[in-house]
């Protein structure tokens, strides 16, 4: 497992965050001075970083990235509503701790006992299901911590995480203390469905992303699908901007944006008039009422099939 991009000797801070930037780069992901900036400070003060900002903005991406770009496991915490500590930190193997009692008992034909004494401590690591954060803790090579969609939870688990990213430890009563072996990077993903507590705000550093400028999007767009012409890139982009502008259930994330570039780039499209966006529209717009409202606010200001006259 390679080591984490570093700034090399006497090149100074602001090396380092190029370097940081760079590595993320190449790993598929772009970021732009925010980001590239909270990545280096993270990785340099142990932070975790809470990342908010609309769906599909790349939230999820930078912490994959970041696991690529250092070398260090993925390790992700899906959240939703009803999480608890059971799915989230750890569990006890009740079947396994009930099939030692058992065996260490023993039964005989008529169910009395058998001789032997039952087993006082079931309450080791052997009957120990780890979950995401208790794993991450306890690894001993370093790893990225995803905590995707916090805001899906509520408060009271929002209390649970706070020993997690304030002491990096957690506590398990029969067992005790389990610290972590390994400063791992952690990144908490929010979509700002809700307002999160002071409390979480404060232990984290805070990136917002939003929807990039349309260069930025061009060179993300081109960096995932390179072999597509650079003026149908930015036209897409144009019309993915047009698309988000318009009061939508779902505006079109980046993903959906590359999704539809190496879609066009499959029907060997050459340009977007009216014709091409109606067929692949699908592509970005994924909720029928916003499929009539798309069509009639911007599929009526491209141009018709075959004209290249620029009309938007």
């Amino acid at each position: 497992m390679s080591p984490p991009p570093t700034a090399a000797a006497g090149s100074g801070p602001a090396a380092g965050l190029e370097a940081t930037r760079d590595a993320l780069a190449a790993s598929g992901y772009l970021a732009d001075d925010s980001a590239a900036l909270v990545s280096h400070l993270a990785q340099q003060l142990g932070k975790p970083v809470l990342v908010e900002g609309p769906a599909g903005v790349g939230k999820t991406e930078l912490a994959k990235a970041l696991s690529r770009a250092t070398g260090r496991e993925l390790i992700r915490l899906q959240c939703y509503e009803g999480l608890d500590e059971a799915k989230a930190l750890y569990e006890w193997n009740y079947r396994k701790q009930l099939l030692r009692i058992q065996a260490e008992a023993g039964t005989g034909p008529e169910g009395e006992p058998a001789g032997g004494e039952v087993m006082e401590d079931i309450f080791g690591e052997e009957f120990l299901l780890t979950r995401p954060l208790l794993a991450a803790i306890a690894s001993e090579a370093p790893v990225v911590l995803l905590i995707d969609e916090i805001d899906k939870t509520d408060q009271e688990f929002e209390a649970m995480l706070l020993e997690v990213l304030s002491d990096f430890q957690i506590s398990i009563p029969e067992l005790g203390v389990v610290e972590a072996q390994s400063m791992p990077i952690v990144l908490l993903t929010s979509n700002n469905s809700r307002e999160l507590t002071e409390a979480l705000k404060r232990r984290c550093l805070y990136l917002w992303l939003d929807y990039p400028a349309i260069d930025r999007e061009v060179e993300i767009v081109r960096l995932h699908v390179p072999d597509l012409d650079a003026g149908l890139a930015r036209r897409l982009v144009e019309v993915v901007g047009m698309v988000r502008e318009l009061d939508l259930k779902k505006p079109p994330s980046i993903a959906e944006s590359i999704d539809w570039a190496r879609a066009l780039l499959l029907l060997g499209a050459d340009q977007i008039d009216s014709e091409t966006f109606n067929r692949t529209m699908s592509i970005i717009v994924k909720h029928r009422t916003d499929l009539d409202l798309v069509a009639e606010r911007v599929g009526m200001r491209l141009p018709a099939a075959g004209r290249n006259d620029g009309t938007s």
